[in-house]
Order: C-alpha cells, then structure tokens, then sequence
C-alpha cells in the first residue's frame, strides 16, 4: 500500500499525467450528469423517436459550427394555436372558427421544411380545416382544405400541386420575394410578418383543433440532428457512461480473472499449470473479432451479450504467460516460503502474498486497456452489430455511414463521436504511460 500511495504521488511530476486525468474526469463528469439529466428509459425513447424528434430538422447542423463561419442560419420556430388570435362564428348545429398563426422571419435563409400538426377531437363527424398563407406584402396563397380525423400532419414542403404553382420548393416559394418566382434567378427572403389562416368547421358544441406551424430551421442544438431528426446530443451523451462502463467491465474482468488463473496455475503447477496454458495457447490464436461478428449476426446485438463474449476469451488471453512469468520467482520467495510454514492456506498465500506483488506493475496495463473495449464497442457497432437499443458513438458513425453522411456534407455526425472516441483513448494513454514509467524502474531513466 505504501508502494502505492508514494506512486501515485509521483503522478503530479508528469503533466501528461495530470492531462490524462483531466480529460478522464471530464468524460466520468459528463456521464453522471447524463445519467441524471436523462434517465436511460428516457433516454431509449429519446432515441427511439417519438413525439419530440417531430419538431427538429433532418440533418441540420450544429448552431455552433453555423456561428463559428460566420453563418445566420435559421433556428426551428414553433408557432402554437395556444397563444393564436381567434375568430368563433357559431351557427345553427356547429360554429366556424379561424385561427391566425402569425410567425417573424427575417433570416436570410429559407427554412428547411414546413409542417402542420392539427389534432381534432369531435363526436360524429369530422371537422374540415381549410388553409391560407398571407405573406408580409399582402399576397394570399390558398394551401387548400380537409378533413381532420385526429391527429394528423400536413406536409405543405411536400405539396406537389402547391410546388408547380410557385414554381419553387413550398418552404421557399411561401417566403420568397416576388418577381422571380418562374426565373432563373436565384430566390430571395422577403423578412416580414407570416401569417397561416386556418378556417375550421365544427359540427358539434365539444368539437375543437389544435394546431402547431414548424417552421423548420437549418441549425439546431449543440451536436446537431440526424436523418430521422433526432438530436445527435442525446447519443453523444449516453454514450459516454455506456463506452466507459464497457470498457471498465471488460478491463476489470479480463485483467482480474487472468491474474488469478495465472497466480493459481503458478502455485499449484503441475497439470493444473499445463492445463491453464493449453487453454491459453488455443485461445490465443482465436481471432476476437471474428467471433464477435459471428455472435451479433447468429445469436444478439446485445451490448452485455458481448461484454460476455469479450471477458470469456478474454480471461485465458496471452497476459497469462506474462502474468505467470512475473509469479514465478515469487513464489520462491523467502515471504511466501515463511507464510507456508506457518501454515497459510493456498488461497490466502495467493491472494495476499502473491498477486498483490506485481499489482503495481499492472495498474499502466489495466488504465490503457479499457480504451482497447472502448474502440472494441465502438468498431462493432460501427460495422452494424451494436446494440440496436442503446444511443452509442458507434451507432451514431453506423448511421452517418449508412446514409453517406460525408458525401452530403454532413461532417459533423462523424466527427463528434469520432472526437470523443479520441480524447478517450487520448486521455487514458496519456495517464497510462506515466504510470508505467512511475511503477516500472526500468523506464524512468528513459
């Protein structure tokens, strides 16, 4: 112990060191804060998709990146018939009512998409809803009418007939300046004040509409969304306590039960000793990754099926003949030779004379192998067989991949995830290795 403590003393003359414990500190902060902030059920139904993912924006970038180039581009704006100007016009068996969404834009760029949510709650039969769009300039466009049956979207950007009579794209036809709607020239924003008019009939006293104009932005949050408009925030932050809980488990279990194979072969020799390293000469010239494809295509996905799957080859790996190299003069040693005269029990001479001499020399191992399961969690999930529940970083590169996010410019989805699997690796080598040359002798005059 006291070996220990004056070891870890020496760890603030390497300022590589205090770096590698920073950043450490900062990913094991962020994953408390995550946990916390957003529970894991919440969390899986965040990343499922649900009701909230609605009002985001595909593949919009991160605010922040905008800001940094010097861009404007729009945010998401929702506009809710909570706070909209009503007009009730009752009659004889139902009433009309005319909602007046009203909305500011004066970004120079168009927005990305626009949709309306309407929900209707009636008796018998269903309300009809009927749309206009007033531009700051006066002009009225007709966006048409139906019926309302529930709860329904209505995607105005993806209205062809409204598309061939603006003769653009509806989210930039909607707020272009006029004169150019049929030319060549490249369309402008015209800032001013919208307005969506909504006229409903009711047929019925109980019936009524709710509705929410998205005007979607080209921006959004710190980490941007994906091509199901989720935010890419909520993946990057759980997966940091999931990549480094992986990594933790597996470093611990593989290095702990390693060690003590490789102590018990060691004391007992003889066959106990030969059978441990046949076990591990076949194990060694198992490919791991190969296998774990194997098991995520015919048997589960599962992140804890593969944490299994990752200790059990890992456990008779090739650290047995270093760890069993390292014992064997131990166990000669005068301390353990005194221990068994006064009749210490095999297990205790193994478990408290032996395996806690070499400790020290291991801790640099175990600190710079839990990065190694961190890549392992992240390249399968990568190649498609990480857990389809949970929000990893390797799962978030999985999709940029598959929906060629570089190609389209979408840089961002592979460089968060990709940045925070370094400054992982990064944080513990950098700690690792000072601890290598504070309990390894040998590498200090190096």
């Amino acid at each position: 112990m006291k070996r220990w403590l004056q070891g870890l003393a020496q760890v603030r003359r390497y300022p590589s060191a205090i770096a590698g414990m920073a950043l450490i500190l900062a990913l094991v902060v962020l994953s408390i804060y995550t946990v916390f902030a957003i529970p894991y059920s919440q969390a899986l139904d965040l990343w499922r998709g649900g009701e909230t993912w609605r009002m985001h924006p595909v593949n919009a970038r991160p605010a922040w990146a905008d800001r940094l180039t010097g861009g404007d581009l729009p945010r998401t704006q929702v506009i809710s018939s909570d706070g909209a100007e009503v007009e009730d016009n009752p009659f004889e068996g139902g009433m009309q009512r005319r909602l007046t969404l009203s909305f500011d834009y004066n970004q120079a760029a168009f927005p990305s998409e626009l949709n309306l949510f309407l929900s209707a709650r009636f008796e018998d039969r269903e309300p009809y809803v009927r749309m206009l769009w007033r531009t700051p300039d006066g002009r009225e466009i007709p966006l048409g009418g139906r019926r309302v049956g529930g709860t329904e979207r209505v995607s105005i950007s993806q209205d062809w007939g409204l598309e061939r009579r603006l003769g653009h794209v509806p989210h930039v036809g909607l707020l272009a300046r006029p004169g150019n709607d049929h030319g060549d020239a490249r369309p402008e924003v015209l800032a001013g004040r919208y307005e969506l008019v909504l006229d409903a009939v009711f047929f019925g006293e109980d019936a009524s509409l709710d509705a929410d104009l998205v005007v979607y932005g080209r921006v959004h949050g710190i980490a941007g969304t994906d091509h199901r408009r989720r935010d890419l925030m909520v993946a990057l932050m759980w997966g940091t306590p999931i990549a480094l809980a992986f990594g933790l488990l597996a470093a611990v279990g593989t290095t702990v039960t390693t060690l003590v194979i490789a102590a018990v072969g060691v004391w007992y020799r003889g066959w106990v000793d030969a059978v441990i390293q046949r076990l591990t000469e076949v194990n060694i010239i198992l490919p791991l990754l190969p296998i774990l494809v194997m098991v995520g295509t015919l048997y589960s996905t599962s992140i804890w099926v593969m944490l299994g799957v990752v200790i059990a080859l890992g456990i008779f790996s090739a650290g047995i003949k270093t760890y069993r190299a390292m014992l064997l003069p131990i166990r000669e040693a005068p301390y353990v030779e005194a221990a068994k005269a006064y009749g210490a029990s095999n297990a205790r001479i193994i478990l408290r004379y032996m395996i806690p001499r070499i400790l020290p020399v291991l801790i640099p191992t175990f600190v710079t192998l839990i990065p190694t399961f961190v890549f392992l969690e992240a390249s399968l999930a990568l190649l498609g067989l990480g857990d389809p529940v949970l929000p990893t970083w390797g799962k978030v590169m999985n999709d940029a991949q598959a929906q060629s996010a570089l190609y389209h410019g979408f840089y961002y989805w592979v460089l968060a995830p990709a940045a925070l699997l370094m400054v992982t690796g990064l944080g513990f080598a950098m700690l690792g290795f000072a601890l290598d040359r504070i309990f390894n002798p040998r590498l200090r005059s190096m």
